[in-house]
């Protein structure tokens, strides 16, 4: 478990949700070295590529079997082979990018060459052939086979460093997942009349419309889809924002914003020119040299007073832009909370990303790009009452001390397999932060950093590691944790809270997927370790 989350964590959390052919030929690496403190083994690659194929353990290979478990062996043994279906010219753009340059550098520490370079530029050829082999693909035994010297070195010490880290994250991890549930449990709340399923849409029809204003101060152009409640449009329809996450469209959420609109909210869906779908395919093609430039982290949050300004403008006579709502999934979760008033903190910044470990947090790789922007403006705004984010990242960009100014109603969604944004550091410790007194914890069991996302004209196939059990399930949550919450926070009906309590989401809750729901947490209960 610990070796395998290594893998869903550069691979399935980091490669996979950027998703032709590569040409070349390597030479192999045909040996690998490890380290036990004086003590020097050789394994050959084919004795790998045996105990994959059959489980035979070579006798080369049992001084390094013996140190590890069975469920550590068993893991190894699908990690040698487990493929990650990627397109090769992708790889090859973000392993060229800043953030993937990042990424191989730490890498590059612990798969090293026999004359202990770092594997920096070897892993770069290797992991983009490999890709590009149409008939085995990117798997870690055909990553060996592309590496382009005869043998590599794997520094022990940093191995064992990060399996023994991830072992304890997990643990923690864990820990902390029997924590919320625990405090769920001990709820008592009064018999409440549940009379509605908040996951089935409601009476009102809608129209949609897209528009394509121009900010001409930052020389940005923004395409919004708006969802208007035709029934609702006399000047008092509530308003509610949904940012997407990182290399997602306008598209990722439409069932949410159908399902709310069909309540009589209205719904404004813009798209986010340099962290969308676009912005990835530009990565791709070459056009664009980053995944996403770090003024993203300041563009973001101004691209929604911006359509906020927009809407007042051209809309005021029909919307209460007065009180707003807003949405986000990761990235998007981050500029929710940006706008609710969590100001980024450099001083810690400063001090966590020297050395992260991003193959266990990838969110890292983009909360530490806040170091490079030269300025920082107040993101705040006013309008914004209440605000939901799901998958937030937020560990390092945000601290305690700015998570606690937030003074608006706040619910975070977690999932407990997400390898992009670990649940646990990236949303269960900073929830304890929050002193709002409406705040709200949801944790999904087994839920991933895309179980909540709807399907779009560019979805790539995603293994069910990354996919999470069934996102029709999440997607059923997210209709009616949206439509709770912001019933009762932006459209003031206070019966909505109701079904934010124990008692509704354990009457909707799936056993594929089961929701938890907690409104406070003790810090120091999870800080033991």
């Amino acid at each position: 478990m610990q070796i395998k989350h290594l893998w869903h964590g550069l691979v399935g959390g980091l490669l996979l949700p950027l998703g032709m052919w590569w040409p070349g030929a390597a030479r192999a690496a045909e040996t690998i070295l490890f380290n036990f403190g004086p003590l020097e083994f050789t394994i050959a690659v084919a004795s790998l590529e045996k105990y994959a194929a059959t489980g035979h353990i070579a006798p080369d290979f049992r001084n390094v079997a013996s140190r590890l478990n069975a469920e550590q062996l068993a893991d190894l043994r699908d990690l040698l082979t487990q493929k990650a279906d990627l397109d090769p010219v992708t790889v090859a753009q973000f392993l060229y990018s800043p953030q993937g340059e990042v990424v191989l550098r730490q890498l590059g520490e612990l798969i090293q060459t026999q004359q202990r370079v770092s594997g920096f530029y070897s892993l770069r050829s290797a992991l983009i052939l490999a890709a590009a082999d149409r008939q085995t693909g990117l798997t870690a035994l055909n990553v060996l086979d592309k590496f382009p010297v005869d043998g590599l070195r794997i520094n022990s010490a940093l191995a064992f460093q990060m399996v023994n880290l991830v072992s304890r994250q997990i643990e923690a991890t864990e820990r902390a997942i029997a924590i919320v549930e625990s405090a769920a449990n001990g709820v008592n709340e009064d018999e409440l009349d549940l009379p509605y399923d908040l996951r089935i849409a409601g009476p009102l029809t809608h129209q949609k419309r897209t528009v394509q204003w121009q900010d001409f101060a930052r020389q940005r152009t923004l395409v919004v889809d708006l969802y208007l409640p035709e029934e609702n449009l006399r000047g008092d329809a509530p308003v509610l924002v949904i940012s997407h996450g990182l290399g997602s469209n306008r598209q990722t959420f439409a069932y949410l914003a159908e399902h709310l609109v069909s309540y009589g909210f209205a719904v404004v869906v813009p798209e986010h020119p340099g962290s969308n779908a676009d912005q990835l395919v530009a990565l791709a093609t070459g056009l664009a040299r980053e995944i996403t430039p770090p003024q993203e982290l300041i563009d973001r949050p101004l691209d929604i007073r911006f359509v906020l300004d927009q809407l007042e403008q051209d809309y005021g006579d029909r919307l209460n832009l007065q009180r707003v709502g807003v949405l986000g999934q990761s990235f998007g979760a981050y500029t929710a909370l940006a706008l609710a008033g969590a100001e980024i903190n450099l001083n810690k910044l400063g001090q966590a990303c020297p050395d992260a470990l991003y193959a266990l947090n990838v969110s890292l790789i983009l909360q530490c790009t806040a170091l490079k922007v030269i300025n920082i403006p107040a993101l705040r705004d006013e309008r914004v009452d209440a605000v939901i984010a799901i998958n937030p990242l937020m560990s390092q960009i945000f601290g305690p001390a700015q998570l606690a100014t937030i003074d608006i109603p706040v619910m975070i969604v977690a999932g407990s397999a997400d390898t992009v944004t670990p649940a646990l550091e990236e949303q269960i410790i900073p929830f304890t932060a929050l002193t709002t007194s409406d705040r709200y914890l949801i944790l999904l069991q087994r839920g991933t950093h895309f179980s909540t996302l709807g399907s779009t004209d560019d979805d790539a196939d995603l293994p069910p590691a990354v996919l999470g059990p069934d996102p029709q399930i999440a997607q059923a949550y997210t209709r009616s944790l949206g439509l709770a919450f912001f019933g009762a926070y932006i459209a003031n009906q206070p019966d909505y809270q109701n079904y934010l309590g124990p008692r509704y989401l354990r009457q909707i809750s799936q056993d594929t997927m089961p929701m938890t729901v907690v409104r406070q947490l003790d810090a120091s209960q999870l800080r033991r370790r």
